[in-house]
This record gives structure tokens, C-alpha cells and sequence, in this order.
């Protein structure tokens, strides 16, 4: 008997393409030797109840849609008892991790990969309760995502989060917060910080550090302080997108855990969507707990 996968899907993700690619990615599965359950996603968290109500007597979960369906996807695994491995076909509008992950654009070549790709086990990021996939963030830019409305994610793509980001400049707001990271305290007044495990973040490749490895356990972490000035400002942005620029107001650290104290509830973004508001978050790593398909590696 042949091997049984759920396919979840977001129809509406990216510029809705796979709505031409639909036949031929089930196509493929199928000619794997796989009894395929589809499952198009119709709201927000359909998804992880997919997963989590639907995941037994199945062999893989294959997902399709942006980096918003695999963060509900994964989330619904880390519920369930048995974790299967994940396969992900990126349709959405950026795709940070499955550019890290060096998951192909093409959605028939990804399809390929779903089946014929090898496992890694990566790490996955604990938020309070939830989970997340790279990238957990606050302050100026952390909400771009999910505050740009899906048509205009389509049609401007990754330039819909540089225009939605730019209009923000003039009412930044900073926050006061304590911050605990390797056993220091750090606390002040925030305009942004992010705790990631990817190459990129929001499209920009480099901008969450050097020497990164998906898979060691360790997050990457960006903490901005509040500048003393506009012209500050600028500076930080130049020093975030090129790294020969240096900027005072910008700490880095690598870190397995890091708790996130303020006084008044802090809104946070997790992979790009709405994670609540937070007095008290504790971000942990949880290391190569989940296996996802990747290309065979190369000779």
C-alpha cells in the first residue's frame, strides 16, 4: 500500500498561482505512490486545526501557501504527538525560510522535493505557547506583514512591505523594555528587535547575521535602541541592510533563549503574522525537533 499524505494549501497565497499548478503538484504526489487528502485552507488558523484534527493515519504533511501557512502548519505538528515530517511548497510573497532551506521557486520543482527530497531536522522556535518557524519580531516593521492586505501583497510583492515600512518612519515609536539574553539584563527604550533563525528576513539576505546554521540550536537576535536623533535613524537602517556600517543603537546576540519584559502589552509578529500582545514573552529554541524536505544535497 502506498503511503498517505495530507496536502494543505492557501489558495489566496502569493498571487494565487497555484491555482494553475494544482493538477500537476498532486499529479506528482500521486505518481510517488501517495493517496493524497487535499485541504484548502479558507481562514486564518484552518491550517493548524488541519494538522492537528487530521494528522493521524497519515505519513507527511505537504503545505502550500506562504511562510504564514507553514508557521500554521507547524504549529498544528508541534500539538500533535507524532511529529511527521513537513514538506513545503513557498507561494507566498517573500518565502524567507524557503529560501534558507534552498527549496526551489518553481512549485512543480518543489513538489519534487516534497517526494524526493531528503529530511533536516531544523529548529523551531517556541513563543509563550505557540511556535514559530524564523523569525519572531516587534516594534517598527515587525507588523508590515501582516498589516498589508493580501491583493497588495500580489500585486507589488516584496515591494509592498518597503512601501508599507517607509511610510512608518515619521511615527516611530519606541518602547521600554527589560531584556534577558545569556544571562545578562538589559533594559531601555526599544524601537525594534527581532529573534530569528534564517538567512533573511522580510527578503533581505544578511540581515539577521553571520555564521547562521538552522539546526545548532541558536537564535540570532537584532535589538535597536531608541536613537537620539532622525539622522540616527538612518544610520541604523543603512547598518541593518550593509554590514561595513556600524551603528551603537544596534545589539546583536546569538542565544538559545531570550524574555522580553514591558509594562504594557508588546505586539509581536511571528513569521510575519499577528502573535498578540505580550507583557512577558520567554523565546526558546527547541532544537531539530521537526523534520522538513529539502533538495538532496548536491555532489
Amino acid at each position: 500500500m502506498g503511503q498517505k499524505m495530507l496536502f494543505v494549501y492557501n489558495p489566496r497565497a502569493g498571487k494565487a498561482q497555484i491555482r494553475s499548478n494544482l493538477l500537476d503538484i498532486i499529479d506528482i504526489f500521486v505518481k510517488a505512490g501517495y493517496e493524497v487528502t487535499a485541504y484548502p485552507t479558507q481562514a486564518s488558523g484552518d491550517a493548524v486545526k488541519a494538522v492537528r484534527e487530521r494528522h493521524s493515519g497519515y505519513d507527511i504533511v505537504a503545505c502550500c501557501g506562504g511562510d504564514g501557512t507553514l508557521d500554521e502548519v507547524v504549529n498544528g505538528m508541534m500539538q500533535c504527538e507524532e511529529k511527521l515530517p513537513i514538506g513545503y511548497i513557498p507561494a507566498g510573497s517573500t518565502n524567507d525560510f524557503a529560501n534558507s532551506l534552498k527549496i526551489p521557486k518553481s512549485m512543480i520543482k518543489a513538489a519534487d522535493v516534497v517526494v524526493n527530497g531528503m529530511n533536516y531536522a531544523c529548529d523551531i522556535g517556541r513563543f509563550n505557547n505557540e511556535s514559530f518557524i524564523y523569525v519572531a519580531a516587534f516594534g517598527i516593521f515587525s507588523d508590515v506583514s501582516y498589516e498589508t492586505k493580501q491583493d497588495v501583497k500580489n500585486v507589488l510583492g516584496h515591494a509592498a512591505y518597503l512601501l508599507e515600512g517607509v511610510r512608518r518612519l515619521p511615527s516611530v515609536r519606541t518602547y521600554t523594555l527589560r531584556i534577558t539574553c545569556n544571562g545578562q539584563v538589559i533594559e531601555g527604550e526599544f524601537l525594534y528587535g527581532m529573534v530569528t533563525n534564517s538567512y533573511s528576513v522580510g527578503g533581505f539576505r544578511g540581515i539577521t547575521g553571520q555564521d547562521i546554521l538552522l539546526d545548532d540550536g541558536l537564535f540570532e537576535a537584532t535589538l535597536i535602541r531608541r536613537p537620539s536623533n532622525p539622522l540616527e535613524l538612518n544610520n541604523i537602517i543603512m547598518a541593518l541592510v550593509d554590514k561595513r556600517v556600524k551603528s551603537e543603537y544596534i545589539h546583536t546576540y546569538k542565544t538559545s533563549e531570550l524574555v522580553v519584559e514591558s509594562e504594557e502589552p508588546l505586539s509581536w509578529a511571528l513569521d510575519g503574522e499577528f502573535g498578540g500582545g505580550h507583557c512577558r514573552a520567554v523565546i526558546s529554541n527547541e532544537q531539530q525537533v521537526l523534520q522538513i524536505r529539502i533538495p538532496q544535497k548536491q555532489n
